[in-house]
């Protein structure tokens, strides 16, 4: 069974680091197999909301989207989900961020001639689920 430290924390007042609270879990009787740090598969993963969606002028199943993430200027992101589109939150990989789960690191790259600067996630390009089907809608704005 897994177990979120967050929720363990609630039930008994402890404030001991992970690793030491799993030893003494396991010195009690209870198996701990291992200890998932769900905050390292996010580095680099922001909220962006998505201004505005446009078809890829050279490919049909591609979209070019204004993705803004808190900056000054808004991103441009192609991306190839069926489920993009304007007035969204998604999770978005910025130029620079790791995704362990499908081992890709983010760089500036160009996608049929349009250049894209970050990715829009999918559940389980950021590991938290085996697959999925699109990018992940955070909520409609």
């Amino acid at each position: 069974m897994r177990v979120s430290l967050q929720w363990l924390r609630e039930l008994v007042a402890c404030d001991l680091p992970a690793a030491e609270l799993a030893e003494r879990l396991s010195v009690s009787g209870f198996e701990v197999e291992e200890i998932e740090d769900l905050a390292a598969r996010a580095a680099g993963v922001v909220v962006g909301h998505v201004e505005a969606r446009a078809p890829h002028p050279n490919a049909d199943k591609l979209s070019v989207c204004t993705v803004r993430i808190g900056f000054a200027d808004p991103l441009q992101i192609v991306c190839g989900a069926r489920n993009v589109r304007a007035g969204i939150h998604v999770a978005v990989a910025t130029v620079g961020s790791y995704l362990p789960a499908v081992d890709l690191s983010i760089k500036p790259a160009e996608l049929r001639g349009v250049a894209s600067s970050g990715m829009i996630c999918s559940l389980a390009e950021l590991g938290l689920t085996d697959s999925s089907d699109g990018i992940v809608v955070l909520d409609e704005a």
